[in-house]
């Protein structure tokens, strides 16, 4: 938590000491509340962070009245995703909210936006100044809001007393008395206003005369029992200002006499309104159209659609390729900058009537209007992606970028523009997969997929809790006897109706989702304890190898995690072997070596896994305090036609007195090329596949560890 003192009355407070910004953050994922304390402690604005897990715990905390703005989870374990907006926007009483979104409830999010949230944020690009600008426009906007409302309650109050203009049209003789205000509001003096109704209706603006031509005759005729109308008025310097034109009329026995009224200037109230619709409506960074616009004008060019089947149009999403790497790398400042060239390059090769809107982080949204054929979709991506070809240039710097784009061609089952988008969305994901800086056109096999993955994921979730996974060992042997040496625990999920799956086939939604965690955790803790059973059984030290995610290690509380389970299992430490993949260490940089250092400190054994598809040097691999390198199976794949790479890793290992150990052996060839250069140990199918506790512990009993 962020620790701040209380803001004074009025909410206010000098440069020396800004307001501090109160959030709510309703999220029961450990590691995305850690990922939002760690981005708001480095923020410009000052907050306030309170977190809870539970919809109930949030309903609490709203109930005090001391929250700004919340942060809010939709997949919460005490309500259903599709109610928990409503719930906690009922109770928010106006506080505004902004949705956190992982990858699977993007419509969801979009549904709640809908619905009055303020924004939606994607976890995967969460970033500090994303997440600041966010907070800070989420409470600014409702400021805005609430200082409208404020206002137009105390214009109500203060008119009875303002000094309007006033005027006094005699409807038998034609003429008007204006008061001396009303003609000094406009900048005129008594001899530019003759007494005649034109002196007035005359200087109204051409888009508003008919209609309050329109609202007099109505009120006069007896279809209203007030006249009220704003519209703009041209004053003496030719300018036009807002004015609100009120008024009654008088009858007597023969009919009408006279109606009288009063002239008010609301144009600071419409020029504030103005931007306030501006604003809500508009990027702040980019200037294009947001979500919100973007959306009206989908909804109307689907509405047109059904009216009109010829009509057609296409929705593209693009989501730029590598943007974080380059926003890390030449940071936010000059990351902001490259979305402004991007959405300009985008714009200049649109045509006239299409719309480009930015969406939020990297994501952009087009709509081609009057697409005949599936081939104009495709002429557009292709202009895009060729603007692109050309680099963009940021303070120096010369910078490629591409950019992945879906496409959702107009179909009559749209009804709601959160469709159209969620499958131009769902395809993007399918381009960005096949090959970066192309294009994909949705297709309802792509929605089948989708919708397969999103069940996968809830059933994931459910896994977790019901402990549906299962651990299998592979054995680990001595390269020049064969004998097993130790075990690599490998995870499967047993699930109820698809069988054994394999971690292809969940892990990456698993790392999305950030259940790696209490996955790799329940690996760990079952290694241990199969490990402790084996040792009692046999009365060797057999080793086993656990794979740790770079989730896992960002964790504050990994050692003490650690420790607890090695103390509730039994397991010593010395017997267990730590894998982290070689990207996983060099992407914590500095912190990687100190968490490396505090496993080590545990008498942990820490292998490098993947050896050789990562980018470490060769000063940094001297400081980190690993014992052995694990060789990728792709290295050894080739180790029997090239052979250099494998010794290279060989010798450098050595020279850093660690032990080596490949991956992936499946062949009598790459088994004597990898004794020939000095490989110590390894594993892969040649050996043996992963096998059960059961089928393990056969294979030890029939050849003894060694």
């Amino acid at each position: 938590m962020l620790l701040v003192e209380d803001d004074p009355p009025g909410g206010f407070r000098p440069e020396a000491t800004r307001a501090v910004t109160r959030v709510l953050l309703v999220e029961d994922n450990p590691h995305d509340v850690g990922t939002v304390e760690r981005l708001l402690t480095t923020a410009d604005t000052p907050f306030d962070l309170t977190s809870v897990g539970r919809v109930s715990d949030a309903l609490a905390r709203l109930a005090t009245g001391n929250v700004d703005v919340v942060l809010l989870d939709l997949g919460l374990p005490d309500s259903d995703p599709s109610q928990t907006f409503d719930r906690v926007s009922a109770a928010a009483h106006g506080t505004p909210i902004i949705i956190l979104s992982g990858q699977n409830d993007k419509g969801m999010a979009a549904l709640a936006v809908r619905s009055g949230a303020q924004d939606f944020l994607g976890k995967r690009h969460l970033d500090g100044p994303l997440l600041d600008r966010s907070l800070r426009y989420a409470v600014e906007r409702q400021r805005y809001h609430d200082a409208l409302r404020d206002s137009e309650e105390r214009y109500a109050l203060a008119v009875e007393g303002a000094n309007d203009g006033l005027w006094d049209w005699n409807l038998r003789t034609n003429e008007v008395y204006y008061s001396p205000r009303w003609m000094s509001m406009l900048g005129l003096v008594e001899a530019q206003v003759p007494g005649r109704p034109e002196a007035w209706l005359s200087r109204v603006h051409a888009d508003d005369a008919e209609e309050l031509r329109r609202d007099i005759d109505g009120h006069l005729a007896g279809g209203t029992d007030h006249f009220s109308k704003e519209h703009r008025i041209r004053c003496q310097d030719g300018s036009y200002r807002w004015m609100l034109s009120r008024g009654v009329v008088r009858r007597d026995q023969r009919g009408v006499t006279r109606m009288a009224g009063s002239l008010t200037d609301i144009h600071a109230q419409k020029v504030v309104e103005e931007r306030l619709r501006r604003d809500a409506l508009t990027d702040a960074l980019t200037g294009l159209p947001n979500w919100t616009l973007f959306k009206d004008r989908l909804r109307a060019a689907i509405a047109k659609a059904k009216r009109q089947p010829a009509h057609r149009f296409a929705v593209l999403f693009l989501d730029l390729d590598r943007f974080k790497t380059i926003n890390d790398s030449l940071g936010h400042s000059n990351g902001d900058k490259l979305l402004v060239a991007v959405s300009k390059r985008v714009a200049d090769v649109l045509r006239p009537g299409d719309t480009i809107a930015r969406l939020g982080g990297d994501e952009f949204a087009v709509l081609v209007e009057d697409c005949a054929e599936p081939s104009d979709a495709h002429r557009v991506a292709d202009r895009i992606h060729a603007e692109f070809k050309a680099p963009l240039h940021l303070d120096g710097h010369e910078v490629f970028v591409s950019t992945s784009i879906g496409i959702a061609l107009s179909s009559p089952r749209y009804a709601y523009p959160e469709e159209c988008l969620r499958d131009a969305d769902t395809a993007m994901y399918r381009a960005k997969g096949a090959d970066r800086g192309g294009h994909a056109i949705f297709d309802r096999e792509m929605h089948q997929q989708a919708v397969e993955q999103l069940q996968l994921e809830n059933d994931l979730r459910r896994a977790v809790a019901r402990r549906e996974f299962r651990v299998h060992y592979q054995p680990i042997v001595r390269l020049n006897s064969g004998s097993v040496q130790g075990f690599e625990a490998l995870v499967r999920w047993e699930h109820p109706e698809r069988g054994l799956l394999m971690p292809d086939d969940f892990i990456p939604m698993a790392e999305d989702s950030g259940l790696i965690v209490p996955i790799g955790w329940l690996v760990f803790e079952e290694a241990c304890r199969q490990l402790v059973a084996w040792q009692k059984a046999w009365g060797e030290t057999p080793f086993v190898s656990v794979n740790f995610s770079s989730r896992q290690i960002r964790q504050s509380d990994l050692i003490p995690h650690v420790q607890e389970v090695l103390r509730r299992t039994g397991c010593k430490a010395t017997d267990l072997r730590v894998e982290l993949t070689e990207t996983m260490i060099m992407e914590s940089a500095e912190s990687g070596v100190d968490k490396l250092a505090s496993l080590s400190n545990l008498d942990l054994q820490l292998y490098i896994d993947d050896f050789g598809t990562g980018y470490s040097s060769l000063s940094y691999l001297q400081r980190l305090p690993t014992n052995a390198l694990k060789i990728d199976r792709s290295f050894v794949n080739e180790v029997a036609e090239k052979p250099q790479i494998v010794g290279t890793i060989i010798a450098l290992a050595k020279s850093l007195k660690m032990r080596v150990e490949a991956e992936g052996i499946e062949t009598e060839d790459q088994l004597a090329r990898l004794r020939e250069l000095g490989c110590e140990s390894g594993q892969g199918f040649y050996f043996s596949k992963a096998l059960t506790p059961t089928a393990a512990t056969s294979l030890v009993e029939t050849q003894p560890i060694h």
